[in-house]
């Protein structure tokens, strides 16, 4: 409802400030909760959360509404404006979801600043067995990643361009053993990342943050055992340990056991190893912690480097959702696996609205971005779909017959509204089958708790 409502709004701004007639602003769809006129404009609310318009006098919309046709133009109607004008009337609702995800991704980034984890000192990464950089990239554990499609690993790490992954013939730069290697990605990435979902450096699956503790929780295991923060694990019970996903996996299976922690602490003397004895305990989540978290530094930007990250975070998302749009339509990705309907959107917001204001307003801003791109498709009853009428009328110097314009948007409609169908019949099937797989999976055993809240891993 908030990205419909900009839309429109933008519409109805543009209309508005050219002098044109909005005879009516509607936001979701029937039955109606709300009907009320202001002025020459109707203002109407919905209860009906799958869209919106704004009809504009003399402008053949969703409404298919032609009885304008038989009167002369009135200067305050759509029809009678210059051709410029009309365009970017059209436009304005696209350029208004643009901007909001701008402006969202510009207050996240100077509210949340960012967390940049500790890196490697020689730059290898650690790489989960079941995930697409091992199983389809062929990347190894100890691998120094250089570059992923074109773009340099440094550069990732610090802004994360996600459209990378999107190039065709996709190839991952690594050093192994002190030979340089290209490897190439899967053609059916985005599918893939979807049916594999590993996280890591995004969501390949790889990890470069090394066994250096962050985080100690005071009272817990770690703490009692003179664990402190700086300290470098290299070894769990004899086992080395050079990345923190390795720490975490020793530690998660203990079974409660006992670990002989050996590590590299920093003194005024220099590095010296020590080695300490400490007993995991079980959490809520019946997992087994010692109460450590990952080495990172929170960074603060000023309001003109989050402009210019907003800007950026901007243009990559646009780009990584067109190409995944051409991508799915070309063949390339799985159209069931990677496009989502109504429900699937829900379920979306609803899982990031529970990790609080920072992940919802992200997605909201992805939304946002798609909602732009599916609007400004030529696709008639879509924006696309009347800026292709006036830019045959700007080469013709006429506008397209009305019969023509009249079929092509009953057409469109109906094609709308197949397609809809497609994707909330594949959004329920989708959820059943994953409730089928999750109902096959035990439940988790009972455990007794710890009487301590868990604040990190």
């Amino acid at each position: 409802m908030i990205l419909v409502f900009v839309h429109e709004l933008g519409h109805f701004w543009a209309a508005r400030a050219f002098g044109m007639r909005v005879d009516r602003f509607s936001i979701g769809f029937p039955p109606n909760v709300l009907k009320k006129r202001f002025g020459q404009t109707e203002y109407v609310l919905g209860i009906t959360p799958l869209g919106g318009y704004v009809k504009i006098a003399g402008m053949i919309d969703e409404s298919l509404d032609t009885d304008f046709q038989e009167t002369e133009p009135q200067p305050d109607e759509y029809r009678s404006k210059p051709l410029w004008q009309r365009m970017i009337v059209i436009t304005a609702g696209v350029v208004m979801n643009v901007i909001l995800a701008g402006v969202i991704f510009f207050f996240l980034t100077w509210i949340y600043g960012d967390d940049r984890y500790t890196q490697t000192a020689d730059g290898s990464v650690f790489v989960a067995d079941s995930s697409i950089a091992s199983l389809d990239i062929g990347m190894q554990t100890g691998d120094r990643v250089i570059a992923i499609g074109g773009v340099p690993f440094e550069s990732i790490l610090r802004s994360g361009p996600f459209s990378m992954l999107m190039e065709d013939d996709l190839m991952f730069e690594v050093e192994r053993n002190g030979r340089r290697l290209s490897l190439p990605g899967p053609e059916n990435i985005m599918t893939r990342l979807q049916e594999l979902q590993n996280g890591g450096i995004s969501g390949l699956g790889i990890y470069n943050s090394p066994s250096t503790i962050g985080f100690i929780e005071e009272g817990k295991p770690a703490d009692i055992a003179g664990l402190q923060v700086g300290d470098h694990v290299i070894e769990i019970n004899q086992v080395p340990v050079d990345y923190w996903p390795q720490l975490l996996e020793q530690i998660h299976g203990s079974n409660g056991d006992s670990l002989r922690v050996k590590y590299v602490r920093e003194t005024d003397a220099g590095s010296r190893e020590y080695d300490t004895v400490v007993i995991p305990e079980m959490n809520a989540n019946c997992d087994f912690v010692i109460g450590v978290g990952i080495s990172q530094t929170p960074i603060d930007f000023g309001p003109f480097e989050s402009a210019s990250i907003a800007w950026s975070s901007t243009w990559d998302n646009t780009r990584a959702i067109v190409i995944g749009l051409w991508r799915i339509a070309s063949g390339k990705d799985s159209v069931r696996e990677n496009l989502g309907g109504p429900v699937m959107v829900a379920n979306i917001i609803g899982e990031a609205a529970s990790g609080g204001a920072r992940p919802f307003w992200f997605i909201v801003a992805l939304l946002s971005i798609t909602l732009a791109i599916i609007n400004i498709l030529p696709i008639p009853v879509l924006d696309g779909g009347h800026l292709a009428f006036l830019i045959y009328e700007l080469f013709a110097r006429k506008e397209p017959p009305l019969k023509v314009r009249m079929f092509l948007q009953q057409a469109g409609m109906i094609l709308l509204l197949i397609f809809m169908s497609f994707l909330i019949i594949n959004d329920i099937v989708r959820a059943v089958n994953s409730r089928g797989e999750s109902d096959v999976i035990e439940p988790p055993p009972t455990c007794e708790v710890s009487q301590v809240e868990q604040v990190n891993q």
